[in-house]
């Protein structure tokens, strides 16, 4: 497993600090959240690509983060959103990022999430032919009423299509009380990006962000059972920043953040000669990042992280 992180996370800072970051603190990777502070439009126009390109050459951009949902009961609002979920698409290709990330969202007053759920599914399928064009995927991720693991799988298996898959954000299926083993046994073969957190409750029931390994977020369990299962691709730091003003700077997070995992993922190696690996019959989660199953994309144009699971 490699590491990254959003730049939801440092909304302060230029490409250029972002990518001394990213060499400084021993990431391998960033994810595409905000540019200058606010989240990357879809028609960002081709000077800023170029800015990109040019500021994180040499990292691999890992994943491309969007706001797209797909909850709206009108299906013009769907499809629009669809659209915008296509413009990334080609963004992404355009930048070399693997994936995009999408959520379902919260259902409409009145509406049941099974009803939504039929929504979502409907509107990844549509988008499947194009994510495969492109070769980027499109990853749902188990956020907002689509938190569980569970409910996320269902979508997905309605979709049936390898370029579809999922995002496993590790705090909030933990949030819905949804254990750990049941949420990878509903997203087996799913799961091509990890975000990793931490976080505990408030006395009011509320959710406060805190650094690496001081939260109730099971983390190093969750990591173990990743490798278990032959888990290899990145595990993205989101530090919510740009939402949380209050939280530690960037300058705290990141590097904490990359010094536990390491040291987690230093307590899950397996001895050499010995490698963790996917149960039989089953693609490995985030395979097609492996170095056995295809290079991560990197910042040249080519999204070649994209093969799709077999």
């Amino acid at each position: 497993m490699r590491l990254a992180f959003s730049t939801l996370g440092c909304p302060g800072w230029s490409l250029e600090q972002v990518a001394t970051a990213v060499r400084t603190y021993g990431y391998e990777g960033v994810e595409l959240r905000l540019l200058d502070g606010e989240i990357i439009p879809p028609d960002l126009d081709p000077t800023a690509r170029a800015r990109i390109r040019q500021a994180l050459a040499g990292i691999p951009i890992v994943a491309l983060g969007t706001s797209c949902r797909f909850n709206a009961p009108s299906r013009a609002e769907r499809q629009a959103s669809a659209e915008t979920a296509r413009q990334y698409l080609a963004l992404a290709r355009d930048l070399g990022a693997p994936a995009i990330r999408v959520f379902g969202g919260q259902p409409p007053a009145g509406v049941d999430l099974a009803t939504v759920a039929g929504w979502v599914a409907e509107s990844l399928a549509r988008l499947a032919p194009e994510a495969e064009r492109l070769g980027v995927r499109v990853l749902l991720e188990t956020h907002d009423a689509f938190s569980a693991g569970e409910t996320v799988g269902r979508v997905l298996r309605q979709v049936d299509s390898p370029w579809v898959g999922a995002l496993w954000d590790i705090r909030h299926p933990f949030r819905t009380g949804e254990p750990v083993a049941a949420t990878l046994a509903a997203l087996e073969g799913f799961i091509h990006h990890v975000h990793v957190g931490d976080g505990r409750r408030r006395p009011d029931g509320g959710w406060e962000t805190t650094l690496l390994g001081e939260g109730e977020v099971p983390v190093r369990e969750m990591l173990r059972a990743l490798a278990s299962r032959g888990y290899q691709g990145y595990l993205s730091v989101e530090w919510e920043k740009k939402w949380h003003p209050e939280i530690p700077e960037p300058e705290v997070a990141l590097p904490q953040h990359a010094r536990v995992l390491r040291a987690y993922l230093q307590e899950i190696t397996p001895p050499a000669g010995r490698p963790a690996s996917a149960p039989a019959g089953r693609s490995a989660p985030g395979a097609p990042f492996s170095a056995g199953g295809g290079s991560p994309a990197s910042n040249d144009g080519s999204a070649s992280g994209a093969s799709p699971k077999v």
